[in-house]
This record gives C-alpha cells, structure tokens and sequence, in this order.
C-alpha cells in the first residue's frame, strides 16, 4: 500500500493570475485551436480542432446531429458505441455525407430508373441531387444529372424515366479533375449553376454545389478531411474492436477513441496495437481514461493518437462513490501533463491530451487548457443543446433535456465498466439538465470567454497559455469573498431607469 502524498484537486481550486496583455492580444489574434493526435515535435498534427471541444462517447449526447453541429463550429464529435456496429457506421456515414466542397454522389441512377425510385433515393439519402449513368453504377458513362427541381411525381408520374427528365451532359457545364474549389466557385456563379459536375475519363468523380459554398463561408473554422467532408470521431470498446474499427473505418471515421471508465489496461494497448498493425499511421485510436502518469506512458507507448484524462469527474459519474478510485482533475491533469511533456522530449512524439470530466462551467475549462489539456471533452455541456438527441421537456414551468450517464441502467453498457452481462450496480445516473438552446449560440460563447482568459494571461495560442499560464491554489475563503449575496434584479419586473 502506498499513499501519495499530495491533497487530491479540482480544477474549481485554482484561478489564473494574469499576464501581461500587449497590442498583439485581441481576439483576432488568439488562436485557441489544437492537435487532435500525435505527431512529431515540431510537425502539424495530421488532424486539428479550430475549437478545443468535442462531445462525450454518449447515447444522450454524440448523435449524427450533434456531430455535423460541432464539426462546423471547428470541433468534433465521437459518436457513441453502445449500438450495433452497422449503426454506429451509418451514423458516420450520415456525417460524412453533410461534406462542405467536393462531395461524391450518393445517389446513382440509370436512365431507364423510374422517377418513383429516383425520388425514393433521394429522399433515403437527404440528397437533391443524383448522377445519371448509363450503367446506373458510379462508375459508369456520365449520360446527365437529374434532381427533385427537374420533375413532380404528380405532373409526370413515377412510372416515367429519369433518361427523359434529366438534364443532358450536352447542356450541362462540367469542369476536369485537376479544378480547384475556388475555380469551381468561380464557374458555379458566373453561369448560375447550382450542382457542378466534376467529369475524369467519362465518369463524374465529384459534385461542387452551390448550397456547399454558403455553409463554407458561414462555418469557417468546419473541421474538415482533405475533402472538405465534415471530420467525425467513433467510439470503441476492447471486445469487439476487430468488428467494429474495419467497419467505422470503412464508413469514413477520422478518429476512433476506446470509450472506458479506466483506460490502464492490457486490453486497451492491445486495441491500439491492432489498429496501428492492420492500418499503420492511417487509424487514430485515442486511449483512456487515466489519471497518473504512468498510465499514459503505457498508452502513449502502445500508440494511442491522444489520451483522455478523468476518471469519476463528470456531472453524471458515481465511480468515485461506488469503486472509490479516481482522482480529483486537476491533480490527475497535472501529473499527466509533466508525464506527456517528459515524453515529448525522451522521444520526440507530442500525444495529446483531453481533459475529460469536472468540468462545471467555461472556467474550469479555461483553467484545464491552462494546466496543459489540449483539448476537452463535454457530455451535460452538449446534452443540454437543441442539438443533442435526447428528449426536451418541461418541469415547474422550466425546460430541461433528458440527460444520462453510460454507467447507468437506462443505458445498459455493463461492459464499459467492467461489469459481465446486466449490470450489477451503476456507475451513472439518469436526469435532467436545464435546456440551454442552440450549439451554435452556446460554443460561440464559450470560445468568447476561453479567449479573454487567454488575452487576459497574455497568450494568443494555447502553446503559450500552456508555457505562460500561472496559477495560483485558492482557499475556502477565497471562495466565501466571491460568493457575498446580492439579490438579482429581475428584467421582467424591473427594468431600471
């Protein structure tokens, strides 16, 4: 038996002193982006966030919604594994397909389809538009382009060919592979158009829409693949990875991360083994959860991409109170942190770090991203939003979202925590949390007060706020002079003078 001697923290226990603020700090100028996975010192990160957060591996959180959401915003979302494989493959292939740019056709039809099965497909697929072959395969002779704009099921019957509702390739504008999107901007407004085929060796290799260019410009920081397809995360577990990574892969997953309560596992380096064996440098398997850094090196040594740390932190946990293991996150960040960066430098390799749980409100994160935490991950932060899948309700004349934990009976993921079969006892609860309104309006936010902070310590990327940062323990007292009361004006009944 050993006993650290240390005092176990939360991130609640500190609060940043701040820096020196020069002409350079203004939000213009404050980066707050991050690596997603390892890479060598000195080099880009094969996959980078413009925004630090991405969502918890959640039934109540990580939907195909959600997911499109966030990747706009510039972070990213791991969709949840507690479902069968082909499922959660779909979910990611439904991400992949809200792809901003070049975007490969969904829907392939010969000329003899019938407009009946035409609209069938489009509306399977939430297209508007399908590519017309001669073969009705991809792959075949371009023959024209036929969308929702070019028939009515009423008017022409969907009995009717798509040969003779189709626009034409005689009569389309096409542009070469060799295109650049900004050229195939350019030839989509000089002549009006709103879908441009992209034509290699008689066949269409891409589609350029119109609709794509607006989302661009709207959603600047998207995180996006080479592409310009929305990036998306999945869940994994160390049972049935060898089903499950072959087929997120082929779906088109960015990123994989092992969803456990403890990451410190054989099993865990033997899933991340698997993936670097079968598909090298190309699969990004994230590892976790950890809380010491003894455990990361394990991780960081078998090839994890990043490494989640927390364990027992979050909102809807009860491990601490059940297993009685964890540590508080500030604690747990901070030893992991001086283990990553002594990592760093023994073998060149950056692997980095997520903050995940005991996260309460936007300064703890700040004050994660401070101790060292590249990125973050959220569960009630993104359960509360419209966009998360779960139900929205009133109580009391309040609005709330259903919100529960994997560790919980409604969720049933016994094997996530170690448990065989039906759960023995939960590690999570099911409640509510308080409806909180749009994604868009809510990370918005949040990036707004992640950025003062840091112009605030003097920092315009988190490489420097993680350098330069000074932090400072705060007593019980502290918080008392914080917390004097002041009854709060109510706008509705008082508006001032």
């Amino acid at each position: 038996m050993k006993i650290l001697p240390e005092i176990s923290r939360t991130l609640s226990e500190y609060l940043l002193i701040p820096g020196l603020t020069t002409e350079d700090c203004t939000p213009d100028n404050v980066d707050v982006g991050a690596p997603l996975v390892r890479h060598r010192v000195g080099e880009e990160p094969g996959i980078r966030v413009a925004t630090p957060m991405v969502s918890a591996i959640m039934q109540a959180v990580s939907s195909p919604t959600l997911a499109v959401a966030l990747a706009q915003v510039g972070g990213l979302s791991f969709i949840h594994q507690n479902q069968r494989v082909e499922d959660q493959a779909a979910d990611v292939l439904s991400v992949k397909r809200h792809k901003a740019g070049f975007r490969t056709s969904e829907v392939t039809v010969a000329p003899t389809t019938p407009l009946g099965e035409v609209s069938r497909q489009l509306a399977d697929t939430e297209q508007g538009v399908a590519v017309v072959t001669r073969s009705g395969e991809a792959d075949g002779a371009f023959l024209g382009i036929i969308s929702l704009d070019d028939f009515h099921l009423e008017r022409h019957g969907a009995s009717e060919t798509a040969g003779n509702r189709m626009r034409g390739r005689d009569g389309l504008v096409t542009a070469p592979a060799t295109v650049s999107l900004s050229e195939a901007n350019e030839l989509i407004w000089k002549h009006h158009l709103d879908v441009l085929p992209v034509i290699e060796d008689d066949r269409v290799v891409s589609l350029v829409l119109k609709r794509d260019y607006q989302a661009h410009k709207t959603y600047h920081r998207a995180t996006v693949d080479g592409e310009k397809r929305l990036r998306v995360g999945a869940g994994i577990n160390s049972r049935d990875f060898k089903d499950r990574i072959p087929a997120l892969v082929e779906a088109g997953a960015d990123v994989l991360c092992l969803d456990s309560s403890d990451g410190y596992s054989v099993y865990q380096a033997r899933t991340v083994e698997f993936a670097r064996e079968t598909y090298g440098d190309d699969v990004h398997v994230g590892a976790g959860n950890v809380v010491d850094g003894r455990a990361f090196r394990y991780l960081a040594d078998a090839g994890a991409a990043f490494v989640k740390v927390g364990i027992g932190g979050g909102a809807i946990c009860t491990t601490r109170a059940q297993k009685g293991i964890g540590r508080g996150q500030a604690s747990a960040l901070l030893d992991v942190v001086e283990a990553r960066d002594a990592y760093a430098q023994e073998t060149g390799v950056y692997v980095p770090l997520c903050c995940d749980g005991g996260l309460l409100n936007d300064s703890h994160m700040a004050m994660a991203l401070a101790m060292g935490a590249d990125f973050i991950m959220l569960g009630r932060y993104f359960a509360r939003l419209d966009e998360s899948p779960s139900r929205k309700l009133q109580i009391g004349g309040q609005w709330y979202k259903e919100y529960w934990g994997e560790g919980s009976r409604r969720a049933q993921n016994a094997a996530r925590y170690g448990q065989r079969g039906q759960m023995v006892f939960e590690e999570g609860v099911d409640g509510y949390v308080p409806y909180a309104g749009s994604l868009y309006d809510n990370v918005e936010r949040t990036r707004a007060k992640l950025t003062s902070t840091m112009i605030s310590c003097g920092s315009t990327n988190l490489r420097d706020f993680h350098r330069d940062a000074v932090l400072v323990p705060v007593s019980a007292e502290s918080f008392k002079q914080t917390g004097a009361e002041v009854q709060l004006r109510q706008p509705t009944i008082d508006s001032g003078e």
